[in-house]
């Protein structure tokens, strides 16, 4: 078994900074890629940043230059630091993370997401 638990979601006015964080526990050999996803009301799922084992990074257009994942392999866990933010950023985020289990399987886990709000 293995468990994604974000935390560090809330309201926040525009232009201002939150730090979500989500940490991997259970029956883990490896995690590869890790990732942040969001979706807003009547919106798909998008994905906002992804980081690599290397701590190679990706992100949208849309929250380049203001977002920075990272990641700590340590405590298994990963972050985003989300600044400037705006209104349209608005919406619950979900962790990803593909992970690699004792028994030698692979699969893609997800958090239970965390609500950010941008408004004042």
């Amino acid at each position: 078994q293995v468990q994604l638990v974000e935390s560090g979601g809330g309201l926040v006015q525009p232009g201002g900074s939150l730090r979500l964080s989500c940490a991997a526990s259970g029956s883990i050999f490896s995690i590869y890629a890790m990732g942040w996803y969001r979706q807003a009301p009547g919106k798909e799922r998008e994905l906002v940043a992804a980081i690599t084992s290397g701590s190679s990074t990706n992100y949208a257009d849309s929250v380049s230059g203001r977002f920075t994942a990272s990641r700590d392999n340590a405590k298994n866990t990963v972050y985003l630091q989300m600044n400037s933010l705006k209104p349209e950023d608005t919406a619950v985020y979900y962790c990803n993370a593909r992970i690699r289990t004792i028994d030698m399987r692979t699969n893609d886990y997800w958090g239970q997401g965390t609500q950010v709000t941008v408004s004042s």
